[in-house]
């Protein structure tokens, strides 16, 4: 029996096969200081020509900021806006849809598994669209590697990873996102791993690298190895986010994407 794609998860797809790499902006709340500045940039990532919006982080002050967060940013695109949730709590009924991840190279069943489990009936009640996520870190791994434990992929182990990622696909996630953590002192994934990672898996599978993205250059170089699009969050912080900084980011990813191999 095919599973059928929700509304969201079929936009992603359209859109890898129409444009060949797309660009997610992330939003960390906390990083915002205000609703409004959230919203801003995320206006402005919306017009800039930004394929989703991603809101997520480390931490998360209240319940009722994120839900003020989402309410907002949702008035001011036209784009899906979709959680990345750091825990159960990252949840609220003003998205559109949730990375329903699970962290495959944690240590602790929790957040393999447990997490999960307590998550799943509020995304139901909240009908909030999940997106079946294999979530994979890689050195140095930032917070995420420290709070979740995570057994790292290696940066110099490409192989290591891939094979992650084909288990991920062969255990039936739709989506595969490897993330070296916020603003990496090394910078982002090493491209020989995008490269070894994409050629194991299936086109149907989205690949999305997050973590150290800082320049257009950078973000191109990394479609251009295979992955499908790029989560970008801490190049746009602290006034970076302006409609013409994610415009370029948004025209090296297009342009990177119409030079892979179909």
């Amino acid at each position: 029996m095919t599973i059928a794609l929700g509304k969201v998860e079929k936009y992603i797809n359209d859109e890898i096969g129409r444009k060949g790499g797309l660009l997610f902006t992330v939003i960390d709340p906390d990083d915002h200081k205000t609703a409004e500045n959230a919203a801003r940039t995320a206006k402005n990532a919306n017009e800039a020509g930004s394929d989703l919006i991603l809101i997520g982080g480390s931490t998360l002050s209240s319940q009722d900021f994120l839900d003020s967060v989402v309410k907002q940013i949702k008035e001011n695109v036209n784009i899906p806006v979709v959680l990345f949730p750091g825990n159960v709590t990252w949840l609220t009924k003003y998205a559109d849809a949730v990375y329903f991840m699970s962290l495959l190279n944690s240590t602790k069943p929790y957040w393999i598994s447990g997490a999960q489990i307590k998550g799943a009936p509020i995304v139901k009640k909240l009908g909030l669209e999940p997106i079946s996520v294999a979530y994979l870190v890689v050195e140095p791994g930032g917070t995420v590697g420290k709070v979740a434990e995570v057994d790292l992929l290696k940066r110099s182990e490409p192989q290591a990873a891939a094979m992650a990622a084909l288990a991920a696909q062969y255990m039936g996630f739709r989506m595969i996102v490897t993330d070296a953590g916020s603003k990496p002192k090394e910078g982002h994934i090493p491209l020989e791993m995008i490269k070894a990672v994409s050629s194991v898996l299936d086109d149907s599978i989205p690949y999305v690298v997050a973590g150290g993205i800082k320049t257009p250059e950078q973000a191109a170089s990394i479609i251009k190895a295979g992955a499908d699009a790029v989560q970008v969050g801490a190049a746009f912080e602290q006034g970076k986010g302006s409609v013409e900084n994610i415009r370029k980011m948004v025209k090296a990813v297009r342009e990177a994407g119409k030079q892979k191999p179909c």
